[in-house]
């Protein structure tokens, strides 16, 4: 992890472009930008969490990590949120390891100025909290995803998540990185993406997966998919200015 020198993209984060001015600018002077590279760990299950951190053009999975070392991801986060809702709900710790899942960069905020202004009970306190409802969402549907639901419904859920929060149809992932995202075995997510290929919705290469056919992956996908955007529309889209799906 590295620091870059510019702020201009800073509010490419949707919940800090909703901010009225006043708030915006006390948090300006604390929000430091970083830039991730794939598969890059930002903090591991038990770590005390330093910092919050608000994506602009990367995104972070959570991944639950268990004794024997199998994974499965319980939400992602983009440019739709921030990364460490532990820190003004109450605790300082998580149990998810959190993993840089398309490199890009983020905005970093410590959790001493976070808590400053969160405690101030503006609109930031309202967006972190109705976003932290949404995340919930999120996290409770990817269970139910993943226990029902198929490997190629699993994975079209995946892509259409990711090209929400990028500004580009490539979403560099390796199989090795969607398997333990969903915690299936490589060769399913091989087979599903071969799949998908075959009836013309992505194009599968080495290490990327080019998205081609948006609608025709939205029929695919499970209900899952929309439970989860409605959810973030409904709390969100009015502040953000912005909707998903």
């Amino acid at each position: 992890m590295k620091a870059i020198p510019t702020a201009s993209i800073a509010l490419k984060n949707h919940l800090l472009a909703a901010l009225p001015e006043e708030e915006f600018a006390r948090l300006k002077s604390g929000l430091e930008p970083v830039s991730f590279k794939l598969g890059e760990v930002l903090y591991e299950s038990g770590d005390k969490l330093e910092y919050a951190y608000f994506p602009t053009t990367a995104i972070i999975s959570l991944l639950y990590i268990m004794e024997n070392g199998s994974t499965a991801e319980i939400g992602v986060v983009g440019n739709d949120g921030v990364l460490g809702m532990a820190l003004f709900m109450g605790g300082e710790t998580t149990t998810s390891r959190a993993i840089i899942q398309s490199a890009g960069v983020a905005y970093r905020l410590r959790a001493k100025d976070l808590m400053e202004e969160f405690t101030l009970g503006g609109i930031f306190q309202k967006m972190l909290l109705r976003y932290s409802q949404a995340l919930m969402t999120q996290i409770s549907q990817t269970a139910v995803c993943n226990r029902l639901h198929s490997v190629e419904q699993q994975l079209c859920r995946c892509i259409l998540l990711s090209h929400d929060r990028l500004e580009t149809d490539e979403i560099v992932m390796t199989h090795d990185l969607i398997s333990n995202m969903l915690g299936v075995r490589r060769e399913g997510v091989t087979r599903a993406a071969q799949k998908l290929q075959e009836k013309g919705l992505i194009k599968n290469q080495r290490g990327a997966i080019t998205l081609l056919d948006r609608q025709g992956l939205e029929k695919a996908v499970c209900e899952c998919y929309k439970v989860v955007n409605d959810e973030y529309n409904r709390l969100l889209s009015r502040g953000i200015g912005r909707t998903f799906g």
